[in-house]
């Protein structure tokens, strides 16, 4: 199946399969607990369980750009997000949210950019990964459509390297178990993880459905660096999701990780539209 255009404006996507894409991440992040709704004009993504606006945020804004009109629909925003007792949270993505303005009129209702991130789509095959990009006896373990009793300890492995990868507070750690654990419940998450010598040190995920895979928590512990695991995961990564005939292959990255763009640009990604702001209304003095 062809890939994305690189040489067409947002790769050839057209507004409707780029608001997919938006809400498509909002989806993949759904557990027992969350939920998400399409409000029309934005996607809902809502944690009964956790206050974090991580898991409580509006993704894909599509607002009217008259100013009345705006302010309404900011405070039936507001109004919802304080009915479910969390801090109005927009994410904002330049050349995809409406209006255009939309990161200055947030800003001068109160709201703060917590520092924002790209999404990245792939428009390149990257090479398929081979047996001989692992060495000193590491070994890649695929879960999906694991068994009740699997389950605990594959979880503890990856949220051991998530943790460690993306510094992760430890207080956190018995919450990320259980999050990873329901989520290798879903037939359409895939985890990987590689193994030296059955110590776990390096991991992605992938949520294929609907015609799309976003791949997420690509990571390596600290101590095990350097040494190509992250390269080798993001190639089967997206060589799985190629070969189950996917063409829209995406992830996220946070603005700061350089090292992490100029791997994926090298792996064949491109960065979709421009650096997203996240904007978190700020608690009154």
């Amino acid at each position: 199946m062809p890939l994305p255009d690189p040489s067409a404006t947002f790769f050839g996507l057209d507004a409707g399969t780029l608001r997919f894409l938006e809400a498509h991440q909002v989806k993949a992040v759904t557990i027992p607990g969350r939920g998400w709704r399409d409000l029309g004009d934005a996607v809902l993504l809502f944690s009964a369980m956790e206050k974090e606006p991580f898991f409580n945020r509006l993704v894909a804004v599509r607002w009217p750009s008259d100013s009345r009109a705006f302010d309404a629909r900011l405070r039936e925003a507001c109004d919802l997000f304080r009915a479910l007792e969390r801090r109005p949270y927009v994410w904002a993505v330049p050349g995809l949210s409406e209006p255009d303005d939309l990161v200055d009129r947030l800003a001068a209702n109160g709201f703060v950019d917590q520092g924002g991130g790209f999404d990245m789509v792939l428009v390149r095959e990257p090479g398929a990964a081979t047996e001989r990009d692992l060495a000193d006896g590491a070994v890649l373990d695929h879960l999906n459509r694991l068994t009740d009793d699997a389950i605990p300890s594959r979880a503890e492995a990856l949220a051991r390297v998530i943790g460690e990868s993306f510094d992760i507070p430890s207080a956190r750690h018995a919450n990320l178990v259980r999050e990873i654990g329901l989520t290798l419940g879903r037939p359409d998450f895939h985890g990987y993880v590689i193994t030296v010598d059955g110590e776990p040190v390096a991991t992605g995920q992938r949520y294929t459905f609907d015609g799309a895979s976003y791949l997420s928590s690509i990571g390596t512990r600290p101590g095990w660096r350097g040494r190509g695991y992250g390269a080798h995961v993001t190639r089967v990564l997206v060589g799985d999701s190629r070969a189950e005939g996917v063409d829209l292959i995406y992830l996220g990255v946070y603005a700061d990780n350089t090292a992490a763009i100029r791997l994926y640009q090298r792996l064949g990604f491109a960065i979709l539209g421009g650096q997203s702001a996240d904007m978190l209304q700020a608690l009154p003095k």
